[in-house]
Order: C-alpha cells, then sequence, then structure tokens
C-alpha cells in the first residue's frame, strides 16, 4: 500500500503544470513608435530650456554620458577635454592638450573618450571618469566631428565623406559620402547619433543635417535660425556647434562656439 501511494504521488508531481493565464496587460511591450519628428524632412524647433555654458569654450566636440556633459574645446593653446556639470556649466575635471594640438570631435564608447585633433591626424582616448589618458591613435586627413552607434566610431573629416572605424584596432571599415538632393554636402562637423540617425551641423550654417547611416543621404534638415538670436558674439567663429542627445529621456541640446548657453530643444515640423 505504502508502495502504491509513493507511485500515485510521483505521477501527480511529475505531471506539467498548466500555463498561467497572462493577459495582455500583463506582458512587457517593448515595441516604441518612432519620433514624431522622423515624418517630416524639414524641421524646425522650440527651446525648452536654458542652461549656462562657458562662454570661453570653443566647443568641438559635446554629448551627454553618466549625468555630466562631456566636451571637447578647440583653439592653440586652449584645447582640452572636460566632465562638466549639466545644471550649473561648472567644470568637474578637465585635462589640456598640450603642444600644437587643435581639440576637435569627441565620444565616448565602452566608458572611453575617443578626441579627435584637427591636422595633427592624431586622436586621444581617456578614462570617461577620471580623463586618465589611455593611448593615442592614427587616421588619414583631418579630424572634424565623431560619434558612435554603439559598436563603431563615426567621423567626420570636413569633407562630404563620413568613415566608419573598428574602435578596438582604429582601423577604417567603410565610408559614406553624404548627398542632399543628390549633390555632395560638405562641411559636416559635429556629430551626434540619434534614433538611428546622424545628426551633423553643417559648419558656418544655422543647420543640422539628418543623415541615413548606411548610404549617406540627407533624410532632413532642422533649421535653427534664431536660437542665439538674444547673444552677441564676439567672433565670426562663434557658430553652432554642439549636438547632445539623453537617449534614455529622448532629450535633444545643441550649443555653439564660445556661446554662453545651452539650449534644450524640441523638434517639430517646419511649415
Amino acid at each position: 500500500l505504502l508502495y502504491l501511494m509513493a507511485s500515485a504521488t510521483l505521477i501527480v508531481s511529475c505531471q506539467k503544470k498548466p500555463e498561467p493565464d497572462i493577459t495582455p496587460t500583463d506582458q512587457h511591450d517593448v515595441t516604441t513608435a518612432p519620433p514624431a519628428w522622423k515624418a517630416f524632412p524639414s524641421l524646425t524647433y522650440q527651446t525648452i530650456r536654458e542652461l549656462p555654458h562657458d562662454p570661453l569654450a570653443f566647443t568641438q566636440g559635446f554629448l551627454l554620458h553618466d549625468g555630466v556633459w562631456i566636451e571637447s574645446t578647440g583653439l592653440q593653446d586652449q584645447s582640452s577635454i572636460r566632465r562638466v556639470e549639466v545644471e550649473t556649466g561648472k567644470v568637474l575635471l578637465m585635462k589640456e592638450l598640450k603642444g600644437d594640438f587643435f581639440g576637435e570631435g569627441a565620444t565616448v564608447l565602452d566608458g572611453k573618450i575617443y578626441q579627435l585633433s584637427w591636422k595633427n591626424q592624431q586622436g586621444f582616448v581617456f578614462d570617461a571618469t577620471t580623463l586618465a589618458w589611455k593611448k593615442n591613435f592614427s587616421y588619414n586627413g583631418e579630424g572634424w566631428g565623431v560619434t558612435t552607434d554603439g559598436r563603431q566610431l563615426i567621423m567626420s573629416d570636413g569633407t562630404e565623406t563620413i568613415r566608419f572605424y573598428d574602435p578596438v584596432g582604429l582601423k577604417l571599415t567603410h565610408t559614406i559620402d553624404v548627398k542632399k538632393a543628390g549633390q555632395p554636402l560638405k562641411m559636416l562637423n559635429e556629430l551626434e547619433y540619434v534614433e538611428g540617425e546622424i545628426f551633423a551641423n553643417v559648419w558656418q550654417t544655422n543647420e543640422i543635417v539628418r543623415i541615413n547611416p548606411a548610404n549617406g543621404e540627407v533624410l532632413g534638415v532642422i533649421d535653427l535660425t534664431g536660437i542665439d538670436k538674444a547673444e552677441e558674439k564676439k567672433s565670426v567663429d562663434h557658430v553652432l556647434n554642439g549636438i547632445a542627445y539623453d537617449h534614455d529621456k529622448k532629450l535633444l541640446y545643441v550649443t555653439g562656439k564660445c556661446w554662453p548657453k545651452i539650449y534644450q530643444i524640441t523638434l517639430e515640423e517646419k511649415k
């Protein structure tokens, strides 16, 4: 009798239990709709708020990382890489570039800052938290802007060509040529990867272009005319140059060379 009872218990315990009844409201929906601005080739902006920015910072690279601005500045004997407090504009940590290096774009990938220089064909790798120098790397041509899609480095050099680099070996993997309405678009400067697109400042203009990273097609133009109208420019070189995107909160920021402010903006159709 004990043997039969044990066998029955074993049979019951080995039977598969029914799956719980999961209603659609219990399921985690990981799909998200694309931003509304993706539907429009011509965009303008609305300013949401203004944040302080060092008016002496000749901004060349600009991004948000772990709650602070990472900023690369240029000019001879004034170039640097910085960690900057978002709300106050206070420089938390700074490393200057010595010699004849003219700082250009910067981005962060896998905890490391990659910073370019203009004509030296040299880039620098720093720890993103401590700014401790890691190593240098080389590339052909000029260095202007750099961003990342989370897998590779994406660089501009002032021409219509955008170059893609393997971050491990820092070797060129491929290029794309940027075209707007079928014509080459040059002067692509500071870059930011935003929702699957490359945003690029067009130097000496009030425009940011949205680029398809697969083929270089310009998907649209963001017109930022008037965003700095209240600011007094001290030089013709103090132009729009700086795009930062908060990927978690979906917030977009822009600034310029030696501008006293950073602007959080939203994008909308230009009518």
